[in-house]
């Protein structure tokens, strides 16, 4: 007997299908890549650039103690002097600085310079004593500061720093230790208060940057669904779909930062409003997209709204701690105008709302314009397609028309070029169906 062994027949080629999975492996290949450089190039280094800081006084040691500080900072920083802490307070509202240290709070505590002495001098040119202890004047940065010439209390100044955490927990933190050691050269611990602290269920304020990653989820991930599931569809009906599936997310947004997770103790209208601007912008602008995309409509919306979204919005590191390209998307992008605008209207009086409104406006008009380029888009294939139709009609016809006039068996009515067409189109049909829905398990999975 021969020892060859005879080919197995029935043995299933998966060439075809292998290549078919590779060609898919793309899509969460290029969203590692991306998300990877996105998340490393913005959080993996923070360090301020040009942080706006204030020391607070009107007197040659408040001017020489700022321009040390700015010197160490080579860049770092940009510091100023303001007259008074009232004043301090008011920039830190307007989010105009993001620290400001007292070098002496009894001496600013009522609004007076800081190089103003907390007792006044006796007319005599005595030395004050608070206690019953005189103290000679020493302009040595701490204990005591000068007032004409004339000594001050003995008491040792009590250096303060003002911040605002709700704008930004990590700058408050970065702006602590920077003005820590200048207080540790006064001899005194720093005293930090916050003029405007988050919600209590919100220790480090960053639950607003949470619910805009919750809102953004919910947004892109409905754009594969009503692009794949909802292609049948008129693009006027998708963009419908958009709009209300837009409101149902801000909704379900409005409710976990307010009664859910209580975020937010006031100002729900407006978080609500801010919300559906956001949303519908993204759901409309990935919409209108799925018409030219098709099954990269995913890695494209993730590339907008989360991998330069997240990380430019401001919720981890303010612009101030990054490098100059997610800085410069701060100032226009989406994310951050949710942010930024749910802080200045939740924690700061809406001071600079209107700005970060018009961003989420302006954001929600490209979307319209993409819903319309799509629908140009769309209505100039569906000529094409008519025309083809047309011109493949009548070729079959004339095919007929040439042959024998016998009936044709029905089995070969799809053997003409019509047939063909007609294969070609269910094909064609069926592969979009496929991509729809693997475009939709990709989304999920992600």
């Amino acid at each position: 007997m021969s020892s060859v062994r005879r080919p197995d027949h029935h043995r299933p080629d998966h060439r075809a299908d292998l290549r078919h999975v590779l060609t898919h492996l793309v899509t969460p290949l290029l969203m590692c890549i991306g998300m990877g450089l996105a998340y490393l190039g913005a959080f993996a280094h923070p360090e301020p650039h040009h942080l706006p800081v204030a020391v607070v006084g009107s007197g040659s040691q408040a001017q020489v103690l700022a321009q040390s500080i700015s010197d160490k900072a080579h860049g770092g920083l940009d510091v100023r002097t303001v007259g008074s802490r009232a004043e301090a307070v008011d920039q830190l509202k307007h989010q105009e600085i993001f620290g400001a240290y007292v070098m002496d709070a009894h001496a600013s505590g009522g609004g007076a310079p800081a190089g103003a002495s907390g007792a006044a001098a006796p007319k005599d040119g005595a030395a004050g004593a608070k206690g019953g202890a005189g103290a000679g004047v020493k302009d040595d940065g701490g204990a005591a500061v000068k007032n004409d010439g004339a000594s001050t209390a003995g008491a040792k100044a009590a250096p303060e720093l003002v911040v605002a955490t709700a704008g930004s927990d990590t700058t408050a933190t970065v702006v602590q230790k920077i003005f820590t050691p200048v207080a540790a050269q006064q001899g005194t611990p720093l005293k930090v208060t916050d003029v405007a602290p988050p919600a209590e269920d919100d220790p480090t304020g960053q639950g607003l940057f949470f619910l805009m990653v919750a809102i953004s989820i919910g947004s892109y991930a409905s754009v594969a669904v009503i692009g794949g599931a909802g292609a049948v569809l008129p693009i006027r009906l998708r963009a419908a779909l958009a709009a209300g599936t837009s409101f149902v997310v801000s909704i379900l947004g409005t409710l976990f930062a307010g009664p859910v997770f209580h975020l937010v103790d006031h100002g729900l209208w407006g978080l609500w409003s801010m919300a559906w601007l956001y949303s519908a912008g993204i759901l409309l602008i990935g919409t209108g997209l799925h018409t030219f995309l098709k099954r990269w409509t995913t890695l494209g919306v993730m590339a907008l709204f989360v991998m330069l979204n997240f990380t430019s919005a401001g919720g981890v590191f303010r612009p101030e701690l990054q490098n100059g390209f997610f800085a410069s998307l701060h100032a226009f992008w989406n994310g951050a105008g949710f942010v930024e605008g749910t802080r200045s209207h939740v924690y700061f009086d809406n001071n600079g709302l209107a700005g970060h409104v018009w961003t989420l406006v302006l954001w929600l008009v490209v979307g319209f314009v993409m819903i319309g380029v799509a629908s140009l888009a769309e209505a100039r294939r569906r000529r094409a397609a008519a025309a083809a139709a047309q011109n493949a009609t009548a070729v079959a016809a004339a095919a007929v028309a040439a042959t024998v006039p016998e009936r044709r068996p029905a089995h070969a009515a799809g053997t003409g070029d019509g047939g063909k067409e007609a294969r070609a189109g269910r094909s064609e049909a069926a592969e979009e169906a496929e991509e729809a829905e693997e475009e939709m398990e990709e989304t999920v999975g992600v």
